[in-house]
């Protein structure tokens, strides 16, 4: 899947999200609250990490880890799709400001 089939997905799954909150008699999902459960996503995501790298103990870490990183991804998307940002333009720019920088500031060997 290329980043905008995976982006109309994160947002079908987020629409589906705030019509289940809605029956549910709870409110939809703000921008704030997908951001502070992307803030609680990226502390699982250090504690998995760390027990990938033998730091911590959590059973089947590889296979939460994963699970971890596609949460983190699915809240980045539906953010981007909510505010109306174009990521793989911004990516680039990104990457491309990088690039610029690293290798303008690289040391230069003799």
């Amino acid at each position: 899947m290329d980043l905008n089939a995976l982006q109309a997905r994160a947002v079908e799954m987020a629409d589906l999200y705030d019509r289940h909150n809605t029956a549910a008699g709870r409110t939809p999902w703000t921008t704030c609250d997908l951001a502070l459960g992307f803030a609680g996503d990226v502390g699982d995501l250090a504690k998995l990490v760390m027990a990938a790298d033998g730091r911590r103990e959590i059973p089947d870490a590889r296979e939460h880890l994963a699970h971890e990183l596609a949460d983190c991804q699915w809240a980045v998307l539906v953010l981007a799709n909510r505010y109306e940002i174009d990521l793989p333009t911004e990516f680039t720019r990104m990457t491309d400001n990088l690039e610029r920088h690293l290798t303008h500031s690289a040391p230069q060997h003799p």
